[in-house]
């Protein structure tokens, strides 16, 4: 059964905007949060569980990416979302450093 059009995206930059977000930008979110987690908590029980758990977010941000109107609005969030994981893993490297 095929979607109905109405539903679809008609502009190809639009479609770009939710693909790249959704597998590029997906990952920078899901990576950076995990980083960030592994300088605040124990780092070797965050990398183990993240090999599970990285894949579930990433999945969840790929499908959260294509429910969106706007793609590049999607990206800014994405972005937005990478920054303050950074902003995190910086800070944890600050307070916390890993010898």
């Amino acid at each position: 059964m095929p979607a109905n059009k109405k539903y679809l995206t008609t502009s190809e930059w639009q479609r770009f905007a939710k693909i790249s977000a959704g597998f590029l930008g997906g990952y920078l979110v899901t990576m950076t949060l995990h980083m960030a987690l592994s300088f605040w908590l124990d780092h070797t029980s965050v990398l183990i569980t993240a090999t599970f758990t990285g894949f579930i977010l990433w999945a969840i941000l790929l499908v959260l990416a294509f429910l969106a109107k706007n793609g590049w609005k999607i990206w800014g969030v994405y972005l937005l979302l990478t920054g303050v994981f950074s902003i995190i893993i910086y800070l944890g490297r600050i307070y916390n450093p890993i010898v």
